[in-house]
């Protein structure tokens, strides 16, 4: 059976990614320190390690499972913090992808998969980004995010990967206590009859991608994307002010909003051209907005019920 390493396995999109390689028959490890992954999201058919990527103990489960895949998502992923504090964002994102890497190399890994973010690699762009475009980051999280990606691209001759740039993910299991993840924050604050805030005044544009298939774009690179960077995203924007209308008329919320200016370090306007990620991994989004906020508030107000 294949062994299968998921670093960040508790977390919102790797939780998606183990419950799917499970259920493709992968024997599936994870390894999480649960600093914002929770433990209910923890698949009971993967293998848990409650520990962080840059720790020496690391080396010592590469050695017994000899891994052939591993998917790096574990990081810290707030702009907002890492802003705060970069010396512990670089910490998690850079030095531990690199101790990963060194690893990955030691024991014989044949394909290392990561998890970056197109937002914050490009920065405010009008059109949609193509993995050529020059990459401006705006916060320690972008600069984290894009050295890391140097970094992989260093150990490319002897460790293949595909770097993949997320678009701004959402779906279940997205945490809305967190500063990230507009779609959950909303919802959480509609369901509860409280105000939202519109940062930016509601006029920020941002590519929204169903979570479901940023995994089906991230198993596919198993086989396919072989040393390269490709976006992963829908092509088209939304404003912050329309997502905030059609989570309204979902829910049926009359809460009035609450407009602020834009916060350090997030972007007026991004959106990722997704061109390669069909060439290279046959791969576009199935996921039309409007279906995919419904399920996102379905999910969100069963769990409010029952609680």
């Amino acid at each position: 059976m294949t062994n299968i390493l998921v670093t960040g396995g508790a977390g919102f999109i790797g939780s998606h990614l183990v419950d799917a390689l499970i259920e493709k028959g992968y024997n599936v490890s994870v390894i999480d320190d649960l600093s914002t992954g929770k433990e209910e999201n923890l698949n009971p058919n993967s293998h848990i390690y409650r520990i962080k990527v840059q720790d020496g103990e690391v080396e010592e489960l590469f050695k017994r499972e000899r891994f052939s895949y591993l998917f790096h998502l574990a990081a810290q992923v707030d702009v907002r913090k890492s802003c705060k504090d970069p010396l512990q964002d670089a910490s998690s994102n850079i030095m531990g992808t690199l101790n990963l890497l060194f690893l990955a190399k030691k024991y014989g890994v044949k394909k290392f998969i990561f998890s970056s973010s197109g937002g914050v690699i490009y920065g405010d762009v009008q059109l949609p980004a193509q993995e050529g475009d020059p990459e401006r980051p705006l916060s320690p999280y972008g600069i984290a995010k894009l050295t890391a990606e140097l970094y992989i691209k260093l150990f490319g001759g002897d460790l293949p990967y595909t770097i993949l740039r997320y678009a701004n993910v959402y779906g279940e299991r997205q945490d809305p206590c967190g500063e990230a993840g507009v779609v959950s924050i909303f919802i959480q604050k509609m369901l509860h009859k409280e105000p939202c805030v519109l940062y930016g005044y509601g006029k920020p544009q941002r590519d929204y991608l169903y979570v479901k298939d940023v995994v089906r774009a991230t198993i596919l690179c198993m086989d396919k994307g072989k040393n390269e960077t490709i976006n992963i995203g829908t092509g088209r924007t939304t404003s912050v002010e329309q997502l905030y209308s059609l989570l309204k008329k979902i829910v049926g919320d009359d809460t009035a909003g609450v407009s602020q200016p834009l916060r350090a370090g997030e972007l007026n306007s991004n959106c990722l051209s997704i061109e390669k990620a069909k060439r290279e991994l046959g791969w576009k989004p199935q996921t039309q907005i409007k279906d995919g906020l419904l399920r996102v508030v379905e999910w969100m107000s069963l769990r409010s019920t029952a609680k």
